[in-house]
Order: C-alpha cells, then sequence, then structure tokens
C-alpha cells in the first residue's frame, strides 16, 4: 500500500518574488514560508516604476487580500492558498506561512549573520527544528544556492518559468527535408499555380510535425514555407528569392538561405509576429530595418516604426542621461544608427542627397523606451522589440499585447547573450515567445546561423 506524501515546505528567497510575483501558487499541495528577511527586501523594492517594483507590489496586493479573506483564521497556522487559486496556472492546496518568531541563527563564524543571505540561511537551519518535512529552500542566486549546498541545505532553483529543458531542443523555424522526400511521397502530392505562386499539398506521417510559417528545404533545389496544415496534411508555398537583385528590400539583398527566409517573414502581410533570433552579425537588425523601411516608406503599409530595446549595460553604468525620452534612449540604439548608414547610403553618392535621406527616414522611425509603453495601443506601426533576450516572459508578453489592428511585432534576440541577472537561455521571454507562438498560423520564427558581417566578426564568434 502507497503512503501519501508529506507535503514540503519551501522557503522562497526574495529573488522568486521579484521575478514571478505568482510563484505563490506555483508549488502545488507544498507549504510556503516567507521570512521576515525577505518581507523588508520587498519592501525596500516596492517603490518606483521598474518591472521589480511592479512585481514587489503585486506580490504585497496578493498577500494583502490573502489576508483580508483570512481574518477569523492564526497566521500562525498558515494562510491557505487554494481560496485564490483561480490565478494560478497550476493550482495550489497548500499553505503560506510567515516568520512569526525569531529564531537564533545557527551559522559558522565564517558567515556573519548581519547579511540578508545569511540571516535566510540560519532561519531555514532553525526550521529544521519545527518542522517535520523536506524543507528546500528556493533561490534565483546562484551564490546562496552554494552556500545552502556548503551547509547541508537542500536548495533548488526557481524552474516554474523554464520553457524547456534544453535550449537545443529550441523550434529553429525551418526543416531539411531528406534527398529521398520527393521519391517517398510522390504518390501523396499535388501540386498547382495560384496568383503567379506555386503550391504542394503533401500527405504523410513526416509532416504531422511541421508548425505554420515553418520553413521546408531541400539544399540544392527546394526553398518553401508551410501555408496550411490539417493533420498530417500541410500546403507547402515556393518561397520568394530574396537573394536576387530584382527582389531586393531596401537594396538590401538576402546572402543566405535563413536570411531568404527572414526577409519572406518580414514581408508577408499576412503574418503578425516575426521572432529572429542568431548571433551578432548574422543580419537580424539590418533586414528587419530594410523590411519595415520598405512597407512604411515604400507600400505605405504601415504608418511609422517603432523601435526599443531593454536597457542593460554591458559594462559599468554611464550614469544619468539628459534630454527626451529619445534622446535617453539614443546611445542605446548603436544598432540602429549603424544599420541606417548602411541602407541610406547604398545608392546614395551625393552627400546632400544621403543626408536629406537620413533625416527622411529618421522621421518615420520612433525610438521608445520600454517604461513608458504600458498600457499604449500602437495601430498600424512596424514595432521592433531588440535585444529580446533580456526580457522576462512577463515583460514580453506586456510589449506584444500593446499591438493594435495593422500592426506588426517584431522581435530580435541573441540567446546566448542575455544580462539581465536571473535570466537563462531556457527562461528567457525571446525562448518563451518562441515556443509559443509557433504553432500560431500568423506568426514565424527564423533562427539565423552564418554571420555576414566580416570574416574577423566570424572568426571571433568561432573561436571566443
Amino acid at each position: 500500500m502507497m503512503t501519501a506524501q508529506k507535503p514540503k515546505l519551501f522557503v522562497l528567497d526574495t529573488n522568486v518574488l521579484m521575478h514571478d510575483p505568482t510563484a505563490l501558487y506555483r508549488f502545488q499541495e507544498h507549504n510556503i514560508y516567507l521570512t521576515m528577511t525577505v518581507l523588508e527586501e520587498m519592501d525596500q523594492h516596492k517603490r518606483g516604476m521598474s518591472e521589480v517594483a511592479r512585481n514587489v507590489r503585486q506580490v504585497n496586493r496578493i498577500i494583502d487580500d490573502m489576508m483580508a479573506q483570512n481574518r477569523d483564521l492564526d497566521i500562525k497556522q498558515g494562510l491557505p492558498l487554494e481560496q485564490i487559486v483561480s490565478t494560478s496556472a497550476n493550482g495550489s492546496s497548500g499553505r503560506l506561512f510567515f516568520e512569526t518568531e525569531a529564531h537564533t541563527p545557527r551559522l559558522p563564524d565564517s558567515l556573519p549573520g548581519s547579511k540578508n543571505d545569511n540571516t535566510i540561511l540560519g532561519t531555514v537551519i532553525a526550521l529544521h527544528d519545527e518542522w517535520d518535512c523536506d524543507i528546500i529552500l528556493v533561490s534565483k542566486d546562484i551564490n546562496l544556492r552554494i552556500k545552502a549546498s556548503v551547509l547541508g541545505i537542500q536548495a533548488e532553483d526557481y524552474t516554474n518559468d523554464k520553457v524547456m529543458d534544453d535550449v537545443d531542443l529550441l523550434f529553429t523555424g525551418s526543416l531539411e527535408l531528406p534527398e529521398e522526400f520527393w521519391d517517398a511521397h510522390s504518390k501523396d502530392i499535388h501540386s498547382w499555380q495560384r496568383d503567379g505562386k506555386t503550391y504542394y499539398e503533401i500527405t504523410g506521417e513526416d509532416t504531422v510535425d511541421w508548425y505554420p510559417n515553418q520553413f521546408i528545404f531541400m539544399q540544392d533545389n527546394f526553398d518553401g514555407i508551410v501555408r496550411d496544415k490539417d493533420g498530417n496534411t500541410c500546403v507547402i508555398e515556393v518561397i520568394k528569392n530574396y537573394m536576387t537583385e530584382r527582389h531586393a528590400v531596401w537594396g538590401i539583398k538576402a546572402r543566405n538561405r535563413e536570411q531568404n527566409f527572414a526577409f519572406n517573414l518580414l514581408m508577408d502581410p499576412e503574418i503578425d509576429f516575426v521572432s529572429l533570433s542568431g548571433t551578432a552579425g548574422t543580419g537580424k537588425t539590418l533586414l528587419t530595418l530594410a523590411a519595415a523601411l520598405a512597407q512604411t516608406m515604400d507600400d505605405k503599409r504601415y504608418q511609422e516604426i517603432i523601435m526599443t530595446r531593454v536597457t542593460v549595460p554591458v559594462g559599468e553604468d554611464i550614469g544619468f542621461l539628459p534630454g527626451t525620452e529619445e534622446e535617453k534612449m539614443s546611445p542605446w540604439m548603436g544598432a540602429l544608427m549603424d544599420n541606417l548608414e548602411v541602407l541610406v547610403g547604398n545608392d546614395k553618392n551625393d552627400s546632400w542627397e544621403k543626408q536629406a535621406t537620413t533625416d527622411l527616414v529618421r522621421h518615420r522611425i520612433k525610438i521608445s523606451s520600454m517604461n513608458f509603453m504600458r498600457g499604449r495601443t500602437f495601430l498600424n506601426k512596424f514595432i521592433i522589440l531588440d535585444e529580446a533576450q533580456n526580457l522576462t516572459s512577463k515583460q514580453i508578453k506586456t510589449l506584444i499585447t500593446r499591438a493594435g489592428p495593422g500592426t506588426k511585432v517584431v522581435c530580435l534576440g541573441n540567446i546566448g547573450q542575455i544580462d539581465t541577472p536571473y535570466l537563462t537561455e531556457t527562461t528567457s521571454g525571446l525562448t518563451y515567445i518562441v515556443e509559443r507562438f509557433k504553432d500560431w498560423e500568423h506568426s514565424g520564427h527564423i533562427t539565423l546561423r552564418r554571420g555576414e558581417r566580416s570574416r574577423l566578426a566570424d572568426h571571433a564568434t568561432q573561436i571566443l
């Protein structure tokens, strides 16, 4: 006869709640414990307009609502979590406990008790004398987890927001067909032409794992995109070749297969959301800007281009930046300026003509800060979210849901270059959005693999 497993006690570090304000509901039937140190740290971070401050205020409101609904209960017995379980995707039936009495830390002399992290460790050690269950410290802080393990405390990372176990499994947006594919499916293929485009309908088990707007190719003679999918039947459209001068976009030609795939997504009015990932120099920003300018300036499909990115410095912060919102964001938009020089200088030999074109183009491009995009609705805009790998899943949801009718959103990033604390390749907002959108018929993704910046940059990417 199997016995029911005892609920565990999870002691949450402050950074877990700062990272995910709904973390209180992510531990199913297990109990949660918050120390006074954690509550004090949250109080210190509740002010301001940052994402961390908003998350802290949301946690405070959740706890305040729980206390209001359980005024008759002894808080020492814990607050039931299931009463407002509707906000949780996983469902929680545990209880929330607080540190109501001071614990005497039993830490080695090498760990001073005045530090908040060490105070939390001391509380966890003391809890082992009070609770007859597994006690687990949950923290996004690697160093705290290391110290906990040294002291014999079970510690874990908060992984509820982890999109996948291995980033190598991330959807790439393209699939190479084996050489014998056409021969094996010759009896199941129907082809036709419509509006100057060629289509193939393919039926078979090989198509079960294909996704809408996924690119299907063979090395030498075929490049197509999945336009419709119904069970194991797919309709494939032969894509446009943007590697020729005839189909150049704002003077830019695709230099490899993946860039050609990217242009097909960026120039398609039926695709509302595009994500491009790849290392430095693969052309993410240049291709996107070229497509944005062609559809804004020439086709008049969009009214203007809005570009934004998360402001995470690589080195030491340079401090306060004067000026308007756009002027403050300009130092963060070096990639935009570099690529504009390429785009406006493609066929402009006269310096006056080049300057006039540059001024005209910049007039149609707005640089916005993410801090001021909450609550807005963008109509008929081409929105570019650069450095999307540094966004959390909540932040990227907030930004994409700003899109109104006629707006296209493009997310750019390199998941191998994450600068935001507590984010990893498997928890990045870019990874999250690629996986969540791959089934939608109005979205597309492609991973750019080949660098086209320079031989120096390509060599550095490979060996450094």
